[in-house]
């Protein structure tokens, strides 16, 4: 399963979905623009000491993640792709998860791309809300329906038991740009 966030704009919410990605072993994608420098003290704040224990991913465009994101599994990416929207779509609760599922969020302003909703109606996913609440917050989105998909997809969650051991890495000074890999 993978983590995939298209032109976050608070550092603060894609700190937090990294470090998310570091406890359950995911890979987090970040897609262009960013509204921050992977240099941002915020983002490097907000995933705190887990950042050698992030895989990380950050492409120029849609276009790239998606060939990136199409390798390495047996089903198209289009089958795959799971595209969170506060407009519409299946509950997140009634939705079927597999194991290589590509979970999407888009940026804090604006959600997703219009172009990328159109052209993949049948895969919105959404989050319950009351009425006259616009949407959750994107690090809130995420947690709730990363956990939901792993348990749906009948993954292997973390056996964690609340007990610490901190990471050997996690004494050393990484930044999030250090953790970039190539797609």
């Amino acid at each position: 399963m993978e983590i995939v966030l298209v032109h976050p704009e608070i550092p603060h919410n894609t700190g937090c979905a990294a470090r998310l990605a570091a406890a359950l072993g995911l890979t987090l994608h970040l897609v262009q623009p960013l509204g921050f420098s992977l240099e941002d003290r915020y983002l490097k704040r907000a995933g705190l000491d887990y950042w050698p224990l992030v895989e990380l991913a950050v492409h120029r465009d849609w276009a790239a993640a998606a060939a990136g994101l199409g390798q390495g599994s047996e089903r198209p990416l289009a089958q795959r792709l799971h595209l969170f929207t506060a407009r519409g779509g299946t509950s997140l609760f009634e939705t079927d998860f597999a194991s290589d599922a590509v979970l999407v969020f888009g940026s804090e302003g604006s959600g997703l791309p219009a172009e990328l909703i159109a052209h993949h109606p049948e895969r919105r996913v959404r989050i319950p809300i009351r009425s006259g609440v616009r949407s959750l917050n994107l690090a809130n989105a995420v947690a709730v329906a990363v956990y939901t998909a792993l348990a749906h997809s009948g993954a292997d969650l973390p056996e964690g038991d609340g007990s610490y051991l901190a990471h050997p890495h996690a004494a050393l000074d990484v930044r999030p740009a250090d953790r970039l890999r190539t797609p």
